[in-house]
């Protein structure tokens, strides 16, 4: 309660018309102290294009403007090339940031990891490159090359050329790690995986699993809706999650009781490289209680992306809506929090190795080398 005779707060008027004609006359200011007064004349262009694509970085690390030329060329090309390098992309800190690399890609197999930043493309230094246009950059014809430097645990960037390919998703991993129990990984959620998970739960349920352990580990590929299939695949009802925006109405996704298969109990893993779909449904699993959630928290992304464009041709490509958990949490703002919270341990990278000899083939990992699975088989022991 405010105390007798305290002034009252001044109105927050940022979001009103005239608040946000003051913001616009300061931001008129700034770029007209800048032409006059800077050390050097600079090129206003450039100047303003990194203050827009700065403007949209600070709301949301997924959007991008690209000019009208950027643009043209961006609906020209983009679903022409077929080949890529399998990276999942977003920005951060003004740079191109990888989300996640497709297990066997190009990327994959070079190295590049959730976290590592790319500095430059063919050359072109990636600070305040729209996010649009570098994924674009990224493609070509399967058989081309590209070079990228990366910043990647070392102090100085290490550059690479990468030959594109058309990206091969892998198959589901699903096995029985131990008596009655189930392991299922999918490393995408592409279209078709959601229906592959349903069949490798009922063979599993066939052989004897009693429960499951879902790793979502490094998955990021894949729409948000592909996750509200998944995540009902354990569910019989309920709410999986709801999508809202501006001027989208809210839309809200219950769990079919008839697309269920399965109501054993479930532990699910999580890392920093889940994202998307994988985020919406580890967040359902959670907090409807179906699920127990171990391992790292998320990336954060989970949103519907349209372009607006403008009337001199470019466009802005930016989220119009988002998901959102049961718990009403932004999965593209909050990510997900496990309940029970361990770190994966950092895994050597070939590009930390200075050599130019080829690294030696990867060992297949034991369970009990595995921190997360080791932790996850433990909880659904104990179910």
């Amino acid at each position: 309660m405010m105390s007798k005779g305290a002034p009252a707060p001044a109105p927050d008027d940022s979001s009103s018309t005239p608040g946000v004609y003051r913001h616009i006359a300061v931001f008129t200011e700034v770029l007209t102290r800048i032409k006059s007064e800077y050390v050097e004349e600079p090129d206003m262009k450039n100047v303003t294009l990194g203050a827009m694509n700065g403007l949209l970085e600070s709301i949301d690390p997924y959007a991008s403007y690209l000019n009208a030329e950027q643009y043209k060329e961006y609906l020209k090309n983009y679903d022409s090339y077929r080949g890529d390098l399998g990276l999942v992309l977003a920005k951060k800190y003004g740079y191109i940031t990888v989300v996640d690399a497709v297990p066997g890609s190009p990327a994959a197999k070079a190295g590049l990891t959730t976290g590592d930043m790319i500095e430059t493309i063919k050359g072109v230094a990636t600070r305040d490159m729209p996010l649009a246009y570098a994924s674009l950059l990224l493609r070509g014809q399967p058989g081309s090359t590209v070079e990228i430097s990366v910043l990647q645990r070392r102090p100085d960037p290490h550059k690479l050329t990468l030959e594109r390919a058309a990206i091969q998703y892998p198959a589901v991993e699903a096995k029985i790690v131990q008596d009655g129990l189930g392991y299922i990984r999918p490393d995408t959620l592409v279209n078709g995986k959601v229906k592959e998970v349903a069949g490798d739960i009922e063979d599993l349920q066939k052989k004897g699993a009693k429960k499951l352990v879902l790793d979502l580990r490094s998955c990021a590929v894949g729409a948000p809706e592909e996750g509200v299939a998944l995540a009902n695949l354990f569910m019989k009802s309920g709410e999986i999650t709801y999508l809202q925006g501006q001027k989208f109405p809210r839309q809200q996704f219950d769990a079919k009781p008839n697309d269920a298969v399965t109501q054993a109990p479930l532990v699910v893993i999580t890392n920093r490289g889940t994202a998307s779909g994988c985020e919406v449904a580890a967040a359902a699993l959670q907090d409807s209680g179906r699920a127990d959630v171990v391992g790292e928290h998320t990336f954060g992304d989970a949103s519907v992306r349209r372009a607006v464009t403008m009337d001199d041709g470019s466009a802005i490509i930016l989220s119009v809506a988002k998901y959102y958990s049961p718990a009403g949490k932004s999965i593209q703002d909050d990510g997900v929090t496990p309940k029970t919270l361990v770190a994966e341990p950092e895994v050597a990278s070939d590009m930390d190795d200075e050599s130019d000899v080829p690294p030696a083939p990867e060992t297949p990992k034991k369970p009990g080398d595995d921190p997360l699975l080791k932790k996850a088989v433990e909880m659904a022991a104990g179910k």
